[in-house]
């Protein structure tokens, strides 16, 4: 029964990941254009506290219940998918720590390149965890079924 609680918060949090990214992805770096430069440290800086607080427990969440779900593989399911989808999770937090965290780092202090590589680079998490997005729901398949 725990497997069961633990699947459904890993697909819970992967799906709010989901909808989240591209939310950032289509209107919140977009939208950096139009924050003027006079207001630019205050925005961005209150942004990535807020954004921290929302994105940090469901990576979390996510990270931890996929660990669970290698050595309790979700029933019905192919035994490769939890490690595909670890993957995906490692290639998230290497995006997210070893790009958009520094491309961050770069736009706070005015650089207007890093604000659009922001855009350019994010790409790679939306691809990312849109497929975990359905890799999650191949999991799930087999219960519902």
């Amino acid at each position: 029964m725990a497997d069961q609680y633990v699947l459904l918060a890993h697909v819970a949090a992967t799906w709010a990941m989901v909808g989240l990214i591209w939310m950032v992805q289509v209107v919140v770096y977009p939208g950096f254009a139009a924050v003027g430069a006079r207001e630019w440290r205050r925005f961005h800086e209150a942004h990535c506290r807020r954004t921290g607080r929302v994105v940090g427990p469901l990576m979390g969440v996510e990270t931890a219940t996929g660990l669970w779900l290698l050595g309790a593989p979700p029933g019905g399911a192919a035994w490769w998918l939890p490690w595909a989808g670890m993957a995906l999770i490692l290639g998230n937090w290497l995006a997210t720590g070893g790009l958009s965290v520094p491309l961050h780092r770069r736009a706070a202090r005015g650089d207007e390149r890093a604000r659009c590589l922001l855009v350019t680079t994010n790409v790679a998490r939306t691809a990312m965890w849109s497929a975990r997005g359905v890799l999650v729901l191949a999991w799930v398949a087999p219960a519902a079924g």
